[in-house]
């Protein structure tokens, strides 16, 4: 019996070997690679000769607590999530119950019109957001004067900026996330509804007593999804701001990307990358517990 299970193991591990293999080769290697990089001053001086590289340890990391802008920049980024995390799961949540509800219309043209922006070039959509935008002739700005109202310089503002990439952050990613919450909704069964029409509870409180619990689970892996993407901010304030005005829109991976390819500091660019990916894990692994309180005290 012992050798048929030594020998069925084997049979797995040799089926999972290929795919370990290049997990271990384009995964695991680099990261092994990053967190040693991490512990040294890698920059251009390094790369022209290695005799210039040295071994500094935790010192790396003390120093970039101690960097004004990597807190700047870790305050952008928290803000970015904190505000604009629950507003993209409540447009998503809320574009799928209307969906979903009776009063909807033509719902596969309406369906696949929000999902658009996802599938759309990040890059591209946002040097139109920039255009839009602009302080002069942005079709935004031109609404406003229409209007009689002053024209707001959105993206050279510090007090507009962020705010101006998290509308555009929402807008581009939240059809992902209602299909996901469409499937959640699709499952929940239609008799606990009429129920609960029947008992007298108002469309408020069906979707507080019935929905909420129902796609809880949903609700959970959207929001570690969504967390865990929107720490990533990049490419929006790369493209409509570099990272301005004032380093407002200074994201902790645009910090990143200008330690290690605008300053060639290679290993500080590494730290910054290991702070960021602790940071995330700590988010998302307690967005599960808060979850679960929160299912808790529903039930009750």
């Amino acid at each position: 019996m012992k050798r048929f299970v030594d020998h069925r193991d084997w049979v797995g591990w040799s089926f999972a070997a290929p795919a370990l293999i290049v997990i271990g080769l384009f995964f695991g290697v680099p990261v092994a690679a990053g967190l040693a990089l991490s512990l040294t001053d890698f920059d251009i001086y390094a790369l022209a000769d290695l005799r210039n590289l040295r071994f500094v340890g935790a010192d790396q990391y003390l120093h970039l607590l101690q960097l004004p802008l990597f807190w700047k920049a870790l305050g952008n980024t928290a803000y970015f999530v904190a505000v604009g995390v629950p507003l993209s799961i409540g447009v998503s949540l809320g574009a799928a119950v209307l969906l979903q509800s009776k009063v909807a219309v033509f719902r596969p043209l309406v369906r696949t019109a929000l999902f658009a922006p996802v599938v759309t070039t990040l890059v591209a959509v946002a040097v139109i957001w920039r255009h839009l935008f602009h302080v002069k002739y942005g079709l935004v700005n031109q609404g406003l004067l229409a209007l009689g109202l002053n024209p707001v310089d959105w993206l050279g503002d510090p007090a507009w900026a962020m705010p101006t990439i998290i509308l555009f952050a929402v807008w581009k990613n939240f059809g992902a996330n209602m299909i996901i919450f469409m499937a959640a909704l699709q499952a929940v069964p239609q008799d606990i509804y009429e129920a609960a029409e029947i008992d007298g509870a108002g469309p408020w409180a069906q979707f507080r007593h019935i929905t909420l619990p129902s796609i809880a689970p949903t609700l959970g892996l959207v929001s570690i999804l969504t967390t865990a993407g929107y720490f990533q901010l990049f490419a929006e304030p790369y493209v409509m701001t570099q990272g301005g005005p004032l380093q407002s829109t200074v994201s902790v991976l645009y910090l990143m990307y200008d330690e290690g390819f605008k300053w060639w500091n290679l290993g500080a660019a590494s730290a910054v990358a290991f702070v960021l990916f602790a940071l995330i894990v700590l988010i998302t692994r307690g967005v599960p517990a808060l979850a679960a309180r929160w299912q808790q005290r529903g039930a009750r």
